[in-house]
């Protein structure tokens, strides 16, 4: 193999790793969030920049709220997840930039004065740190069920604001019982990769 990282771990993070349907009644705890939190802080952006948000969904009333607003398929698992959590976009990220970029704090405005701008590098690097999110849950040993099926615009106006655009819904947990589904195939090497 020409791999570093230990089977065991490529087992963990993806050849065994799948989307959880269903999950166990085990809590998962604000230390475990914190500890996947500290790991994937450290995933590659651009400018550094850190315009996810996660946006966790304790209560019996939030939940209650969240779920309305998914899919029908998703409904009865988001209701029934240990935790789940709102992951969005901030696109006023720029204001951190001095303190995380602080070799280049002009960035801010040199790069990102225009909302549009801002807006579109959000969705990309928060979409990175989500990946990162969910293979941070995979490392804590719980599986992730990332869902975009979901009313996009009722779950901004119910958790978040003008300024954060939501990019998924992730239940967290141990997985319970039939909590995959049959393995999807995947595209080989050379239907992916070409060499110029």
């Amino acid at each position: 193999m020409s791999l570093v990282l230990d089977a065991a771990a490529q087992d963990l993070l993806f050849r065994e790793a799948r989307t959880a349907n269903s999950f166990s009644d085990e809590p998962v705890t604000e230390e475990q969030v914190q500890a996947i939190y500290d790991l994937v802080k450290f995933g590659p952006t651009a400018f550094n920049q850190t315009p996810l948000r996660i946006t966790l969904v304790r209560s019996p009333e939030a939940r209650e709220r969240l779920v309305k607003h998914m899919a029908e398929g998703n409904q009865a698992k988001t209701a029934a997840a240990p935790l789940v959590a709102i992951l969005s976009a901030d696109n006023e990220f720029h204001d951190e930039l001095p303190q995380l970029l602080p070799h280049f704090p002009q960035a801010k405005d040199a790069f990102f004065s225009e909302r549009p701008v801002r807006e579109q590098s959000a969705l990309v690097n928060a979409s990175l740190q989500a990946a990162y999110f969910i293979l941070g849950v995979r490392a804590a040993g719980l599986a992730a069920g990332p869902m975009t099926g979901l009313d996009f615009a009722g779950v901004q106006k119910e958790f978040l604001d003008a300024d954060h655009t939501p990019l998924m819904v992730v239940n967290i947990g141990k997985p319970g019982e039939n909590a995959w589904f049959p393995r999807s195939p995947r595209l080989d090497f050379d239907q992916v990769v070409t060499t110029v």
